[in-house]
């Protein structure tokens, strides 16, 4: 009965159906296909995977209460692209890896919020949120960038990268960054919502898988991901050598698409159904998880994969940081939101995604 529970889960998700790439890619890097084919189907692999990974937690979290569960969902809403990182630090390529995590914030700022502006505004006129709360987001996310943003102004003055008072202020800066996440973990805990967790709706407070089938989906996903990062990982040089793609827009616009794309479909959705306040939270708030979690976390971990990653990031990726911040901390400050706002915020993340895309690798 507990499988054919699990199947029916599996069927009642479209994005399920996408599965099928996992034994293609493995397929493809078994038979020796190009490696823009173990690329891509590695990559639409993910998307499920991430996607269960966003379910089984959100139903984990239903069985710990709202403060636990938002915790929850905020520390694992990233785990797909955190493991796709991980490999690619293993693998070396740290370029890549910092590009990616400048592309996860600006997904969520314009690409994710964006759509959810352009399409719940062509469907519901203008909505409304909660100004305040989009104001303590902008704060935060003002002075997570400036922690990106120091350390890369600074190290010119200091040294190369590589250089160990490089280095040193980078694991400082990660340093402060995780107190300042463990303080917005406390806030969490003593107040009903936190500018680093994000409200569920009611009905997904309701657990809809047992606890076992959570754990048993958590741990497959996982597993299918760190597969398929092996895959992916190993075949970006070809296909950034074979292809004329930039390390830089594979890093920016690619990886985080993928590895996020089950969550900004939800935060879609919520916006489609007139929730921007719950849409808002989750693009706000997984930008947040990235800058204030994730980085600074990679920043640690590498040190102990013998691939030391410091928080220097190119002119180009602080230009468009900044753009990304201040354009969403715009549009968001009165409160209110309408389709040309979305539209606007869409511009912008193609005008940088174009400028990516012709930059040299």
């Amino acid at each position: 009965m507990g499988m054919r529970k699990y199947w029916q889960y599996l069927r009642a998700k479209p994005l399920n159906f996408l599965l099928i790439a996992f034994p293609l890619a493995i397929l493809a890097k078994t038979q020796g296909w190009n490696s823009i084919w173990v690329f891509a189907l590695s990559a639409i692999g993910v998307i499920p995977f991430a996607g269960l990974i966003g379910e089984s937690t959100e139903s984990l979290a239903s069985y710990t209460g709202p403060k636990l569960g938002g915790l929850l969902n905020a520390t694992l809403g990233n785990a797909a692209e955190l493991i796709i990182t991980l490999t690619a630090i293993r693998a070396g390529l740290l370029e890549l890896v910092k590009a990616s995590i400048t592309g996860s914030i600006l997904g969520n700022l314009l690409l994710v919020m964006g759509f959810a502006m352009l399409l719940g505004g062509i469907k519901n006129g203008k909505q409304e949120f909660d100004r305040r709360q989009a104001g303590n987001h902008a704060i935060l996310l003002t002075l997570s960038v400036l922690a990106l943003v120091i350390p890369s102004l600074f190290s010119h003055s200091i040294g190369q990268e590589g250089d160990p008072d490089v280095e040193a202020l980078s694991l400082g800066v990660a340093g402060v960054v995780i107190v300042l996440y463990l303080l917005g973990i406390l806030y969490s805990f003593k107040s009903i919502q936190s500018p680093l967790t994000y409200p569920q709706e009611k009905d997904a407070l309701k657990p809809h898988l047992s606890l076992g089938l959570s754990l048993l989906i958590l741990a497959l996903a996982t597993a299918g991901v760190a597969w398929l990062s092996e895959l992916l990982v190993g075949s970006v040089e070809n296909v950034i050598s074979n292809f004329g793609l930039s390390e830089f827009f594979l890093g920016i616009i690619l990886i985080p698409i993928v590895g996020n794309v089950a969550e900004h479909l939800v935060a879609v959705q919520m916006a489609h159904r007139n929730q921007m306040d719950l849409s808002v939270e989750i693009a706000l708030s997984s930008s947040l998880q990235i800058a204030l979690f994730v980085a600074p976390l990679l920043v640690f971990v590498s040190l102990v994969m013998g691939h030391p990653l410091t928080l220097i990031f190119n002119q180009f990726e602080l230009l468009a940081l900044g753009a990304g911040v201040l354009i969403a901390a715009l549009v968001s400050a009165d409160g209110e939101s309408n389709w040309l706002e979305g539209s606007a915020l869409l511009a912008v993340y193609l005008i940088l995604g174009l400028a990516f895309f012709f930059l040299p690798g």
